[in-house]
């Protein structure tokens, strides 16, 4: 990847010239009606290159092929061998962490007085507020609740993705940057997630366009998003302490004590999270409920990283556990170990904030007692798709033969989880 010139700053939105002036008969002067909303969803439009409607193409064309893999999936693996009819339509997008961010939104964290010290607890404080609270703005006016998610996936997703392109075109001189990154991304292994009722979508809506945002030194919207990606995942604080070490690495490079003067947006990003803590021990008595939620539900106690390693390699070739959960564990340590190849190039490259964001998700997957959720956690290591994409850039071969493995490894995955076999 090529070095991101600091200076970088977007380009000035096209100016709108004035409407002609016509003459009007005498009378009584009509008040101006406001005007439509097609009129500024033209507006909005207007502001979109070619490249980012190329690439918000490539997002819906994904999409619908996600979508008729789905329809598929519920007729031709019905939940109870011989059904002779098929799921509801929306039946395999509600699985597994989708179901608790219903729960929370639907009834809250804490319903009825239940909580960890009830019997059968679903440890539901181990997710982040942001999410829930938006799905159940959404339901509002969309009744079906997995309907309601899907939408917010699908609009966050769309964000995501258009900012990942800019974000491309940023970094690489070719033209066809924006769009080959979205594709390597939008055909990744775990891209299912993206379309589901799960975080990562939100997530990037938030985090993506913050990145963008530092990386043009625009320091206070970057906090803000960034804030709000840290209501979704803890991964945004994560992003906080690249976008902070960017913020003091460019201060530096200027010289220049006014250059230090939006030091204080640093620290907003750490307010939802701490606002959270404070919530949870409001009703548990402990701030740190949410990490304790993680501990009893999915084995997040901490682990040294090789003991970490070692277990989740028993887990994956010590016939420990049945087939389904041993490639699991087998694609645990495959994303890991990329990962650590990714935090590699970029300390080569001297891509120190980046790094550091990738290292710092690593850590907090990699001291469990066996990893968990890292193949999803790749979406959001925005410098692999880039890189990614500058490979295939200068070496067309890679292109195919990245196509060629994925294709086949993302229907899987998503075959796995639309059937609700999916446990990572």
């Amino acid at each position: 990847m090529s070095t991101l010139s600091p200076g970088l700053r977007p380009p000035a939105d096209r100016p709108v010239p004035p409407e002609p002036r016509t003459s009007v008969s005498p009378g009584p002067r009509i008040p101006a009606s406001p005007k439509p909303r097609a009129g500024r969803f033209r507006r909005a439009a207007a502001r979109l290159t070619p490249a980012d409607r190329a690439v918000l193409w490539l997002y819906l064309l994904t999409r619908i092929s996600l979508w008729i893999t789905a329809h598929f999936a519920r007729w031709l693996f019905p939940a109870r061998p011989g059904a002779r009819e098929a799921a509801p339509v929306l039946a395999p997008f509600q699985r597994w962490d989708a179901n608790h961010y219903l729960h929370i939104a639907r009834d809250g964290y804490f319903p009825a007085g239940a909580g960890p010290w009830t019997s059968g607890w679903d440890n539901r404080e181990a997710f982040f507020p942001g999410y829930p609270f938006l799905l159940r703005a959404v339901h509002t006016v969309v009744p079906d609740w997995t309907a309601a998610g899907l939408l917010i996936s699908f609009v966050a997703g769309a964000v995501a993705v258009l900012a990942l392109a800019r974000i491309a075109r940023a970094y690489l001189p070719e033209d066809a940057a924006g769009r080959r990154t979205a594709a390597l991304f939008l055909l990744s292994p775990c891209a299912v997630f993206l379309a589901v009722g799960y975080t990562e979508a939100l997530f990037l809506a938030f985090a993506l366009p913050a990145w963008l945002a530092a990386v043009r030194h625009r320091w206070a919207l970057a906090a803000v998003l960034t804030a709000l990606a840290t209501t979704v995942r803890v991964s945004g604080l994560f992003l906080a302490a690249a976008i902070a070490l960017l913020f003091v690495l460019t201060a530096r490079e200027k010289r220049d004590r006014r250059s230090w003067r939006a030091a204080g947006w640093m620290l907003l990003p750490a307010l939802p999270p701490a606002a959270y803590s404070w919530y949870l021990h409001v009703y548990t008595g402990d701030w740190m409920a949410w990490k304790h939620a993680q501990e009893r539900g999915w084995y997040r106690t901490f682990h040294t990283p090789w003991e970490a390693w070692a277990n989740t390699w028993n887990g994956a070739f010590g016939h420990t556990q049945s087939t389904g959960y041993a490639l699991m564990y087998q694609a645990e340590l495959l994303a890991m170990l990329v990962g650590l190849a990714l935090v590699a190039v970029l300390l080569y490259r001297r891509r120190w904030p980046e790094a550091l964001y990738v290292a710092l998700s690593l850590w907090a997957l990699g001291t469990s007692y066996w990893y968990t959720s890292i193949p999803r956690a790749t979406l959001l290591w925005w410098p692999l798709w880039i890189g990614l994409a500058a490979l295939s850039l200068r070496r067309p071969w890679f292109r195919t033969a990245y196509l060629s493995v994925a294709a086949p490894v993302t229907t899987l995955v998503a075959l796995t989880f639309l059937t609700g076999r999916w446990a990572g």
